[in-house]
């Protein structure tokens, strides 16, 4: 399944988030990788996160990760670094931006 998210991140820390992300534990990454993702992009747009994941089972991977150490430290900075942490839809995190369109 493919899932989208929107996030933001603070204006002043840019630089911040983009130097984690170079820098992403390589005990979260196997983590995200054996919850069933296959690929995960963020593209950036001023201060606008866009997220592109392909995953086997969206909830599945957020139930995985949500008690993970390594992943509740990640959390915890990426909350110092984002404005708009997840999208909070009325059907909540696990269903990502609604799909308006496809090719």
């Amino acid at each position: 399944m493919r899932i989208a998210l929107h996030t933001r991140v603070r204006e002043d820390r840019i630089e911040e988030y983009e130097a984690a992300h170079r820098a992403v534990p390589a005990e979260l990454t196997a983590a995200i990788r054996a919850a069933g993702v296959s690929a995960w992009t963020i593209w950036r747009s001023g201060t606008e996160l866009f997220h592109l994941l392909e995953c086997e089972d969206y909830a599945r991977l957020l139930a995985e990760l949500e008690h993970l150490p390594v992943n509740i430290a990640w959390q915890a900075r990426m909350a110092e670094l984002l404005d708009v942490v997840h999208d909070y839809s009325e059907a909540g995190a696990a269903s990502g931006l609604p799909i308006v369109w496809e090719l």
